[in-house]
């Protein structure tokens, strides 16, 4: 077992290495899932095996030092041999390494998978495209069952749950790399048409209401944007945007989606129809994001949950708190 364990161990190692040099595409939800799969196997083993063994000797060994015990007061010879007997106690009962390294690490194992599958996953925000909202470093959570609950891995919906909203701040598998997590806020929900022309949001004909706002200050690019408030569901969120960038695209800044004939792009912006099944996203910071304006809709499938609080910024512990 010493061998075969040791075999297991080195190759989630081995896997966690690729993964992090980026020779492999990791999947932290199946590393996760089958951590806990081999963990929960050994817990098992040591539980209804190895330990019951243990167990015995240790019974056995007892046995005998009693009975050699008798044996010497029958002969009138005294024996202490009780600090002893409790040391090698001990050292039968205790787990070896190999076990130590996998049943001993299944209940906090289980325990995060199940809190990161069905109730809440921590994420790290790496990049600007939902500045003002979320900024590079804040550490989030997000709410994974209020979208329905999701089997883990397979991401097959168990539960109904909620529709996303627009105005929602959502997590999803990024459509062109599902392996990626990507955040942005939704902007469209299924039937609706989604118009972002000449910097201007308009969904379903009806301009979107924004207000004004001091210009915001990003100290990474070291300079002021424009900042607006936003009022798209039932409350407002800040967005800004950069004056100095052009609101049109043109064809080879769009890549080939599904549904791509939904959308209509020109020098003054696109106008999109969001499909059945589809939600269309875009990021606060609005001249810097890679959204749905240029790779298209997100599938149902890829939702992963309701980002709702900053729980760390070690930067700034300000930033701590629920957001819009």
């Amino acid at each position: 077992m010493q061998i075969l364990t040791a075999a297991i161990l080195a190759a989630f190692a081995g896997y966690i290495g690729a993964w992090y040099f980026g020779a492999i595409e990791g999947n932290f939800a199946l590393l996760l899932f089958l951590a806990s799969v081999v963990t929960g196997l050994y817990w098992l083993a040591e539980r209804f095996h190895f330990l019951p063994q243990r167990q015995l000797a240790a019974a056995r060994l007892e046995a005998e030092v009693q009975q050699r015990r008798a044996d010497n007061e029958k002969l009138g010879l005294r024996s202490d041999e009780g600090g002893e007997l409790s040391q090698a106690r001990e050292q039968i009962l205790a787990q070896p390494w190999w076990l130590d390294w996998t049943a001993g690490l299944f209940p906090v194992i289980v325990v995060v998978f199940l809190l990161r599958s069905f109730l809440f996953e921590p994420f790290k925000i790496p990049s600007g495209s939902m500045i003002p909202t979320l900024l590079v470093g804040d550490l989030i959570l997000v709410n994974k069952y209020h979208y329905g609950i999701r089997l883990p891995v397979l991401n097959t919906k168990i539960t109904e749950g909620n529709a996303p909203q627009r105005g929602d701040v959502m997590v999803f598998r990024y459509p062109p790399r599902p392996s990626q997590d990507y955040i942005k806020r939704v902007i469209g929900v299924p039937g609706d048409e989604v118009a972002y022309l000449n910097k201007r949001l308009t969904i379903n004909g009806q301009p979107v209401p924004t207000a004004e706002l001091p210009e915001f200050f990003d100290e990474d690019a070291m300079r002021y944007f424009r900042q607006y408030g936003e009022s798209l569901g039932a409350q407002q969120h800040r967005l800004i945007v950069d004056q100095d960038r052009r609101g049109g695209f043109s064809e080879a800044e769009i890549g080939d989606f599904p549904f791509r004939d939904n959308c209509r792009y020109s020098v003054e912006g696109v106008v999109c129809k969001v499909p059945a099944g589809h939600y269309f996203m875009m990021g606060d910071n609005r001249d810097n994001s890679l959204d749905s304006r240029y790779w298209g809709f997100v599938p149902d499938q890829n939702i992963v949950g309701k980002a709702f609080l900053v729980w760390m910024n070690f930067g700034n512990l300000k930033r701590i708190g629920a957001f819009n």
